[in-house]
């Protein structure tokens, strides 16, 4: 079992850049593939990026790729989204998701591949 707690949204102007946090406890997330999901009002909710245990293997969704990085430091059960150029478009509840694995599977851009989630936080991107 783990606890996932995403903080460090916002409001920020286009153009603008956003880190999101996403903080876990309960057990070290080294034994976790992470991923970050996001919703906007009315949508279903989308994959932005996700790695496996390492680092070693990261995935984009070809709408951020170039402005979005996914990084981990197991070591203090933290994960990141940093997020540069943002654009309205960018604007949703960001999620934080673990899967019950170190590694990835071919469904990692689909939420129900995940079994943990957090309660999100919101980014607003205005124009």
């Amino acid at each position: 079992q783990v606890q996932l707690v995403e903080s460090g949204g916002g409001l920020v102007q286009a153009g603008g850049s956003l880190r999101v946090t996403c903080a876990a406890s309960g057990r070290g997330i080294s034994t976790f593939a992470m991923g970050w999901f996001r919703q906007a009002p009315g949508k279903e909710r989308e994959f932005v990026a996700a790695m496996n245990w390492s680092g070693g293997r990261i995935y984009y969704a070809d709408s951020v790729k170039g402005r979005v990085t996914i990084s981990r430091d197991n070591g203090k059960n933290t994960v990141y989204l940093q997020m540069n150029s943002l654009n309205p478009e960018d604007t949703a509840i960001y999620y934080c998701a673990a899967r019950n694995s170190p590694f990835l599977s071919t469904s990692y851009s689909t939420p129900t591949d995940y079994n943990y989630w957090g309660p999100g936080t919101q980014v607003t991107v205005s124009s």
